[in-house]
């Protein structure tokens, strides 16, 4: 499945690429160079660590590197809310609960449930996806079958 980012999300991993690759590269060559001098190499914890932990960050670099350059990015402009997509805000009904939600439909990389932004590939977006406002969607769950009236799309 495709990879989303909105623009902020895209700008975030930027951000995040940017100090690996400067400050927290410099963080670990300071501790694989204290870690050599410490002297024999072959019985160094501490320079065994240094290296697990830059093999950890460039991991991570080459995984952001990835995404950034595989995705797309939304265009906010661009988003049509006469229907759900990726990008849109959309505040839902819980029938059951008789509660509001409030949900901004995502990529999966910038999933974040406990700030109200779900992933397009989640139950829930993906029940949402390509609906219209007024239309009840019912997305099956372990605890069983949840029914939701979209109340509005917005950018």
């Amino acid at each position: 499945m495709e990879n989303y980012l909105t623009k902020e999300g895209y700008e975030a991993l930027q951000n995040r690429l940017n100090y690996l690759k400067t400050e927290r590269r410099n963080e670990v060559a300071s501790k694989l160079q204290a870690a050599r001098e410490l002297g024999d190499l072959s019985e160094n914890a501490e320079y065994d660590s240094a290296k697990d932990e830059q093999a950890m960050l460039e991991s991570e670099i080459y995984e952001i590197e990835n995404k950034l350059r595989t995705s797309t990015i939304i265009d906010e402009k661009e988003i049509d809310t006469s229907k759900v997509s990726i990008g849109c805000t959309v505040k839902i009904l819980d029938i059951e609960f008789n509660k509001e939600l409030s949900f901004k439909i995502v990529g999966s990389s910038e999933s974040d449930p406990n700030n109200n932004m779900i992933s397009n590939e989640s139950p829930v977006g993906v029940a949402l996806l390509g609906k219209q406002e007024n239309e009840t969607v019912e997305v099956r769950a372990p605890s069983g079958v949840l029914k939701f009236k979209i109340l509005s799309i917005n950018k």
